[in-house]
């Protein structure tokens, strides 16, 4: 597999290349996407130009047989958190809930979820990925990205919904199981960000994390914990 521009890779697939769509218009943590192992799904769809998609990928070596797979499919997360909340596997974050709305229109702007009497706003984090890098993956140099206003505007709608809302919630969804904690990459707007999730926060947002097992054959829920102490200190 080879990143080959922002909405497309080349992978090697049954003896020839073949161009695939990448769902990540992101940059992907700091490794340089080259020769590395990916999870693709299959859409004959005649609208659809690329008939592949890029669903995940590897950053452990090739060879070894058991892959901690990325996902970098980002729509992909509200359909999964869609799901584990149909099926009630997220009932220790929200639960007693007859109702799950999704889109909801707030203010300006767009929610994910209504869930009961509960907001819930979906972020998937690609700048940093906390997993151990297998010794084949070559990383690069990465600058502080800056398109953070779109987060900050979430953040503030889901602290206003508390005057009308018993809950918010800001779920981080991790589209992989993380083995290494690194580094936050700070924004170049951080002073700004950190200091809007404070407010949030401290107005009552709770901020929840959900890890994701990606397999060649579905998804499953890893780990699902509450992380607002630690927002805190964002």
């Amino acid at each position: 597999m080879k990143r080959n521009s922002q909405f497309t890779m080349d992978v090697f697939l049954h003896g020839e290349t073949i161009r695939c769509h990448c769902p990540a218009d992101t940059r992907i943590g700091d490794v340089i996407l080259k020769n590395m192992a990916c999870l693709l799904s299959y859409h004959d769809d005649p609208k659809r130009k690329l008939k592949y998609t890029v669903e995940a990928v590897s950053f452990d070596n090739l060879n070894e047989a058991h892959k901690n797979w990325v996902g970098i499919n980002l729509i992909l997360s509200n359909r999964i958190v869609a799901f584990l909340l149909q099926t009630h596997q997220l009932d220790d974050m929200v639960s007693s809930y007859d109702t799950i709305r999704r889109e909801v229109t707030f203010g300006k702007l767009k929610l994910d979820f209504l869930v009961g009497s509960t907001y819930l706003e979906v972020k998937t984090p690609l700048t940093t990925v906390n997993v151990k890098y297998g010794s084949d993956i070559q990383t690069k140099k990465v600058t502080p990205f800056s398109s953070t206003g779109r987060f900050q505007k979430h953040i503030l709608e889901l602290a206003d919904s508390l005057a009308s809302h018993e809950r918010a919630i800001l779920l981080t969804v991790n589209q992989y199981i993380p083995t290494d904690l690194k580094p936050h990459l700070h924004s170049t707007h951080y002073e700004e960000v950190k200091e809007d999730m404070e407010k949030a926060v401290a107005s009552g947002i709770e901020t929840w994390n959900i890890d994701l097992c990606f397999e060649p054959d579905g998804v499953s829920l890893y780990d699902l914990r509450k992380t607002t102490a630690q927002s805190m200190h964002f």
